[in-house]
């Protein structure tokens, strides 16, 4: 099959790799990618396959192509695109969609107490994360789950079952409508990175374990980098 696939991070080389090991032929849209990450681009030129860190949505397509698929894509699919392989067009979006649509989902699924998180393989139409669910999972969030710990948990796992939505769409697969109450977060650090004293204690810890994802910054009490309860306190302490 003619396939595309939109992807980043190591996610998206895992991605390839299980195309190329099906024996499809694959176009890469990606991202420049930083120092600290896999790089997708490095592993295209390895094996010699076509890429491109243009806009997918503002790019002529290489082909028309049976499938395309999202994994770690960081820009919206627009219409023309969806329509230019018939709809099997899917993403892999980690939440329990409906639940925490758009970015950093598994963040705020720790910063509001969730008890699990997960991931969604679902269609891509013309709403943010709103398409119809070809397979989900959960996963639970333990109490010592960091950002860093639980994002690597469910992409790990949901990497485990991207043979099988593939496979679903291309065999024309509709999915299952989305049900439930929803909610959407933008591109932007949760509480721009800051701890709020008005919080009660169990939010603050599970902030400070959500802001953890190296290189990134950690949470933030005015100008303190806080790493646990007792930087917390011990910042406190400073400011009275």
């Amino acid at each position: 099959m003619k396939v595309i696939l939109c992807g980043f991070n190591w996610s998206g080389c895992k991605a390839l790799d299980l195309l190329l090991n099906q024996g499809h032929e694959v176009f890469v849209y990606t991202h420049e990618t930083p120092r600290h990450m896999p790089c997708l681009i490095s592993f295209c030129m390895k094996r010699n396959i076509r890429f491109s860190t243009r806009n997918i949505s503002q790019s002529e397509l290489p082909f028309t192509p049976d499938i395309i698929c999202s994994i770690y894509y960081r820009y919206i699919i627009n219409n023309n695109i969806i329509k230019e392989c018939g709809g099997k067009i899917f993403n892999l979006h980690p939440s329990l969609l409906p639940k925490y649509r758009g970015c950093s989902s598994v963040t705020w699924a720790i910063i509001e107490g969730e008890t699990e998180s997960g991931f969604t393989y679902h269609y891509i139409n013309d709403r943010c994360d709103s398409g119809p669910i070809i397979l989900q999972k959960p996963i639970t969030i333990e109490e010592w789950d960091t950002q860093q710990s639980l994002y690597m948990r469910v992409m790990h796992e949901s990497m485990k079952f991207f043979q099988e939505a593939f496979n679903a769409v291309a065999n024309g697969l509709p999915g299952i409508p989305q049900v439930g109450e929803s909610n959407y977060y933008p591109r932007q650090c949760p509480y721009l990175g800051q701890i709020d004293s008005g919080w009660d204690e169990n939010k603050i810890e599970r902030f400070i374990r959500a802001m953890i994802y190296p290189p990134y910054p950690p949470a933030h009490f005015h100008n303190y980098e806080i790493y646990t309860l007792d930087d917390y306190y011990n910042a406190s302490r400073i400011r009275e």
